[in-house]
């Protein structure tokens, strides 16, 4: 059965605010607040907000049949939790129909995975945190930024705990193979590759609403049956895009919402169905490792990271910017790390880029590359002055010393996390007829100290024992067949002295001690 992945991408281009070579020093303020909230209303109004009530409607109409994914940055949430707290609200209640799965990516929607290794795990475990706490997941399946992807990158991924990774289906990276197939990385085949159809994908995203486009008027049923045509053996088809396509690329007027909501139906009668990422990571087998030396991303014909990183002022930019990224990381100061977060947005530097065909390219407030470089520079050059105001009296091998030892205690921490979770699964399945011999071993380790205190009630027991032994010892042989009633206590005494018979050898040497005073 073919199974469809529907995936959307929520990111917010933080503005920065025209800043000159004189602010430096003097103002540490650097968004464009007006235009932030401005833009931000004017998409949640043309398109988070229908867009999420139709996914939450066909959520409700095809209850345990469709699922979507959503991927969201923190410096997007964030901004949609002060400008548009009713995009939120909808999350919450799309979350609340089980129909959708969270994804994990980089906190900034940045380029930390090829700046700093480090900076990279940080950001992912934030975000991951504060899925958590807004929807109650906690991702299993990660995407990157812009779909940024290569073996390095995976192999980092699979070591942070994902069992999945969404990438792009890039021809130049797959040849004659096919993107519908569950591949894994090529140096940690733990971790599973789901592949976009760029061309599904970006027949909905870039040129739906296009009346040039020779399948214009696309209908769902056209849509689903190039879907069920596919080849049998071809079972996963993975649509990603961004949710403002829905409104803003492809206007509401266009009937992009009424097309979404026909899908369901369509599919569910041409036996497709659809799934959340984890599920495909779960039920279809790897038909193989995916070699990707270099990066790759889904943005551009080139498919790489040319848009970020293919002039000398974008390199410059971003070799300033992660120079600091160490000392970033072990600040405490909540003002300086926001701001580094906001920094990291890779709309930064796509600003900056002078390639000509760059697809849905915006540069905002800039008038081109080198407006867009020179104010990032002075705004990066100011924030870098804080860091260094903090660090100033760190020589750098005391800071490399301090982040080796930061980095040590991380790994000593994360290893007795890994101990205590493993340890607690064992004791979870714990039989004692069939248990493993770890398992025993730490039941043997636990119960030990209960054998202490046996001991300690046991000689208390005995201790008023030798003071009634005079009058009792006598009787109690004739007198033990005429009264039943104190039997009950001979025999708990008696279990209690076969329990604790090992260690009461002294208690045993006792008559021995009182047979000469009888004669």
């Amino acid at each position: 059965m073919k199974k469809i992945c529907l995936y959307f991408e929520i990111h917010q281009i933080i503005h920065l605010k025209r800043y000159r070579f004189f602010d430096i020093g003097r103002d540490h303020y650097y968004y464009d607040d007006y235009e932030n909230e401005r833009s931000i209303s004017d998409i949640a109004e043309r398109s988070y907000v229908p867009a999420l009530q139709t996914l939450i409607q066909m959520a409700k109409e095809n209850p345990g049949y469709f699922k979507v994914a959503l991927s969201l940055s923190g410096v997007g949430l964030e901004q949609l939790e002060f400008h548009a707290p009713q995009v939120v609200d909808l999350l919450v209640e799309l979350n609340n129909t089980g129909a959708v799965e969270f994804l994990c990516e980089p906190y900034s929607h940045g380029l930390a995975s090829i700046g700093n290794e480090d900076s990279f795990e940080d950001e992912c475990k934030r975000l991951s945190a504060k899925i958590k706490e807004l929807f109650g997941q906690t991702p299993k399946v990660f995407r990157n930024s812009s779909l940024i992807y290569s073996d390095d990158i995976g192999a980092k991924v699979a070591e942070m705990g994902f069992k999945g990774m969404l990438t792009e289906g890039a021809k130049h990276v797959l040849g004659w193979k096919s993107p519908h197939f569950v591949y894994n990385n090529a140096l940690n085949p733990n971790l599973k590759l789901l592949l976009r159809d760029y061309k599904l994908s970006d027949d909905l995203s870039l040129r739906f609403s296009n009346t040039e486009w020779s399948e214009y008027p696309l209908f769902a049923e056209t849509y689903i049956d190039w879907i069920a045509q596919l080849p049998e053996e071809e079972k996963v088809i993975n649509i990603f895009m961004e949710l403002c396509a829905l409104g803003i690329f492809q206007p509401l007027s266009s009937n992009i919402l009424e097309f979404l909501k026909a899908l369901p139906a369509l599919a569910k009668a041409k036996g497709i169905s659809f799934a959340t990422p984890s599920e495909l990571c779960e039920s279809e087998p790897s038909v193989g490792s995916l070699d990707v030396p270099y990066n790759i991303s889904w943005v551009d014909e080139e498919r790489d990271t040319s848009c970020w990183l293919g002039n000398q002022m974008q390199q410059e930019a971003f070799s300033k910017l992660y120079s600091v990224a160490d000392r970033v990381r072990i600040s405490n100061d909540r003002r300086l790390k926001q701001d580094w977060d906001y920094l990291q947005a890779s709309n930064n530097f796509r600003f900056m880029t002078t390639k000509q065909n760059s697809v849905g390219m915006n540069r905002g407030i800039y008038d081109g590359p080198y407006d867009a470089f020179t104010n990032y520079m002075n705004i990066l050059g100011d924030f870098i002055n804080r860091v260094n105001t903090l660090y100033g009296d760190i020589e750098n091998e005391e800071l490399e010393s301090l982040l080796t030892t930061i980095h040590n205690q991380d790994e000593e921490l994360a290893a007795k996390d890994k101990e205590i979770a493993r340890l607690q699964a064992a004791l979870e399945k714990y039989n004692p007829t069939e248990a493993p011999a770890e398992v025993k071993a730490v039941s043997v380790k636990e119960e030990k100290p209960a054998a202490p205190k046996a001991a300690k009630k046991a000689p208390a027991k005995k201790a008023a024992a030798p003071k009634a032994e005079p009058a009792k010892k006598a009787p109690a042989k004739k007198a033990a067949p005429k009264a039943e009633k104190p039997a009950a206590p001979k025999a708990a005494k008696a279990s209690a002295k076969k329990a604790a018979a090992p260690k009461e050898e002294p208690a045993k040497k006792a008559p021995a001690k009182k047979t000469p005073a009888k004669k």
